[in-house]
């Protein structure tokens, strides 16, 4: 039986080249306590090589026909568990147990940004995430203030977690071949303790900021704050906001929420809603 073929709508490219899949395993580097859960198994090219490293592995795969595929495989081992669903909607909470969880893969890129902020947001269950993304998406994932990717992405993600590129793929180590590039990119969470409400004015700081990247932090956020807070927090009135620090924007969003500060709108749209681009699965 001919295996499925790649799904537009799911944003399908299947990895089949084997020594990128021998690299990506190295750079995940199971260890006989983890608890891995790949997201998006495919065909299985990925979880085969993880499997037989002996750790539990959990997989999520949205897909009914691929499911069936992996389970299959591997549904008898007493290491593996499948989840049927959208990883988007998914507790990776209820995986964890009292260890965390170490969460990879070839993610579909069209839902990349935001799968990345919702697992950040369960940051106190997960060890660390190892995926495959869109080259430009690991850009601004890791971009530093001064660079044309530095936005809000990359102050969402660096307030709170870690972010290392590691190696490109070209389109030739999957199939159908994507138009893009892809890279490995790990990302570490850490225990910063912001609060929801701190989180809630970051994004809002942000949000408004970076929608006229080229204005002054004066100019955008100067109904909100005044030129005393942003003084206080190490910011010039006279910066754009991609010279401005993930760590002047998180003291900045803890100021106004240390002063219960009503200058900022309430947030209208979930932190996830950050633009997203399309790709890759196993």
């Amino acid at each position: 039986m001919n295996p499925p073929r790649a799904r537009k709508r799911f944003g399908q490219h299947f990895l089949v080249d084997r020594g990128i899949i021998a690299e990506i395993v190295n750079l995940i580097s199971p260890q006989d306590n983890d608890h891995l859960v790949e997201i998006g198994p495919g065909r299985g090219a990925l979880t085969r090589p993880l499997m037989a490293t002996g750790v539990r592995l959990s997989v999520i795969e949205i897909d009914r026909d691929l499911a069936a595929i992996v389970a299959k495989e591997f549904s008898r081992r007493a290491n593996f568990e499948l989840h049927l669903g959208d990883a988007l909607e998914f507790d990776f909470a209820s995986l964890s147990g009292d260890d965390q969880i170490r969460v990879v893969g070839n993610l579909p890129y069209n839902i990349a940004t935001a799968l990345i902020l919702r697992l950040i947001d369960q940051a106190p269950h997960i060890q660390d995430m190892t995926f495959m993304l869109q080259q430009e998406v690991v850009d601004r994932l890791a971009a530093n203030p001064g660079s044309k990717d530095y936005g809000r992405l990359s102050i969402m993600v660096q307030s709170r977690a870690m972010v290392e590129p590691f190696f490109d793929v070209g389109p030739t180590a999957f199939e159908p071949p994507p138009k893009i590039t892809s890279t490995m990119v790990r990302i570490t969470p850490q225990n910063v303790g912001l609060s929801i409400g701190v989180l809630g004015h970051l994004e809002a700081c942000v949000r408004t900021a970076f929608g006229q990247r080229r204005k002054t932090i004066r100019n955008t956020l100067g109904k909100r704050v005044d030129n005393d807070i942003l003084a206080a927090c190490g910011i010039g009135a006279g910066q754009r906001p991609e010279e401005i620090s993930v760590e002047a924007f998180v003291h900045l969003a803890q100021t106004i929420a240390a002063d219960d500060s009503e200058q900022l709108e309430p947030i209208d749209a979930d932190p996830c809603a950050i633009q997203t681009s399309n790709t890759p699965t196993p």
